[in-house]
C-alpha cells in the first residue's frame, strides 16, 4: 500500500439472495472477514498517514459493516438457525451453539469497546495533518476481536450450517428468507 495509491474499496455483495438463506448466511462471512481484513489495514493505515480521507472513509465502511450488518447476521443466526439444532442429537452440535451464542454476546461487547476509535477516526476534521493512532489497548482489543472471528465462522460453516440445513423444508428456507430480508428493509 503505498502513500500516493491507497484504496480503501467499499464493501460489495456476494450475489446470492435470501432465497437461499443458509448461502446468504455463509455470504455474509466474506463480508465480515472483509471488514475484518479493512480494520486491520486500517489502523497500520492511520499509524503512516494519519486520517485523511481514505482513513475516514474506511473507518465509516467498517463502523456501518458491525454497527447495521453485522448483528443483522448474528440475530438471523439466533432465530433461524440455532433454535433449530436446540433438541440435536449430537452433544457437540449443541455444545458448539452455545458457543456460538456466548461468542455473539461477547462479540457485541468488543464491538463496543472498539467503536470509539473508528468514530474518532471517521470524525477526524478534514485535512487534520495527524490524528491519534490506535492506543495499545486498541490494538489488542482488535486482534482479540479478529481472533473471536477467527474461531466463529468455521465453527458455524463447517458444524452448524450443516447440522440445521437439513432440518428446514423449502417452506421453512422461504419463511427465513423472507424474514431475513424483511429485518433489512427496516
Amino acid at each position: 500500500m503505498s502513500a500516493t495509491t491507497v484504496s480503501f474499496p467499499g464493501l460489495t455483495s456476494p450475489s446470492v439472495g435470501f432465497d437461499e438463506p443458509f448461502e446468504m448466511l455463509a455470504a455474509c462471512h466474506e463480508r465480515v472477514q472483509r471488514s475484518l481484513d479493512l480494520l486491520q489495514r486500517l489502523i497500520a493505515y492511520v499509524d503512516q498517514h494519519g486520517c485523511d480521507a481514505n482513513a475516514r472513509s474506511a473507518a465509516a465502511d467498517v463502523l456501518r459493516y458491525f454497527d447495521l450488518a453485522g448483528p443483522l447476521h448474528h440475530e438471523d443466526e439466533e432465530r433461524h438457525v440455532f433454535p433449530r439444532l436446540k433438541d440435536h442429537p449430537d452433544a457437540t452440535v449443541r455444545a458448539a451453539v452455545a458457543t456460538l451464542q456466548t461468542e455473539h454476546v461477547l462479540m457485541h461487547a468488543m464491538w463496543e469497546r472498539l467503536r470509539p476509535m473508528l468514530l474518532r477516526w471517521r470524525d477526524a476534521p478534514e485535512g487534520a495533518a495527524r490524528c491519534p493512532p490506535a492506543t495499545d489497548t486498541e490494538r489488542a482489543m482488535a486482534h482479540d476481536f479478529v481472533q473471536v472471528y477467527a474461531r466463529h465462522i468455521p465453527l458455524e460453516e463447517s458444524l452448524v450450517y450443516p447440522a440445521a440445513q437439513p432440518t428446514a423444508s423449502a417452506a421453512d428456507l422461504a419463511r427465513m428468507g423472507e424474514e431475513m430480508a424483511a429485518r433489512r428493509r427496516r
